[in-house]
């Protein structure tokens, strides 16, 4: 019953013009595992949450992928095709330590992605693009080489506490935000200890690029 998941799980994926890298991270795996599940038959079998993620992104039934019989239950009808948009990953990456200049945002690539998800998640793909992460002052939230999903329409009109994408000295970097008592001044925090915060920071010497709204942990 796995090599018939195993299967259609690879034909399905190709038929959405995925990849298995693309897969991986949409359930916030490293970019190989799901190219192992298929060509190697590792893990055994997918997790429940992993089954639901990549069966509504592929537009299936989640029970296709447990290789379970159905046990006389009458099968599910066929779920209505995914409708897949194209996410910008962009060639640059938000630093998460001492910082890096930001030279080049021009797409490198694009990574396929269940329109109803995005939803699902309160972001519009016009607004959306997936951005690295480089350094560790974010860990252990998000670790060096993690990509992460930045929603730019949620900008400084809606500044809240959580994690953005904000230039800062020309430096784009990836941070926490925790706001203050006063509207008008914010803190810039480091989630690892061993690196600098800012507090009290003037809002006029921030751009914010973007909320992040999800992360794709990269597994050493």
């Amino acid at each position: 019953m796995m090599e018939d998941v195993r299967a259609l799980l690879d034909e399905k994926i190709a038929q959405s013009k995925a990849t298995y890298s693309d897969i991986s991270r949409l359930i916030g795996r490293n970019p190989a595992y799901i190219q192992q599940f298929i060509k190697r038959g590792t893990p055994r079998r997918l997790d429940e949450q992993d089954r639901r993620t990549i069966a509504r992104f592929l537009g299936i039934s989640e029970h296709l992928l447990s290789g379970l019989p159905l046990e006389g239950a009458e099968p599910a009808p066929p779920s209505k095709p995914a409708r897949s948009v194209s996410v910008p990953r962009l060639s640059l990456g938000a630093s998460a330590g001492a910082g890096a200049l930001d030279i080049d945002e021009s797409a490198s690539d694009s990574v396929a992605i269940d329109s109803r998800w995005l939803q699902d998640i309160g972001v519009r793909p016009p607004y959306v693009s997936i951005i690295r992460v480089d350094g560790e002052s974010m860990t252990p939230t998000l670790n060096h080489g993690d990509e992460i999903m930045v929603d730019h329409s949620d900008n400084m009109s809606r500044l809240r506490d959580g994690i953005y994408v904000l230039r800062l000295d020309d430096v784009l970097l990836v941070k926490r935000v925790a706001m203050g008592l006063r509207r008008d001044e914010f803190s810039i925090l480091s989630d690892n200890s061993l690196y600098p915060s800012r507090t009290n920071v003037d809002p006029a010497l921030v751009t914010i690029v973007g909320r992040v709204v999800w992360s794709g942990r990269i597994f050493r």
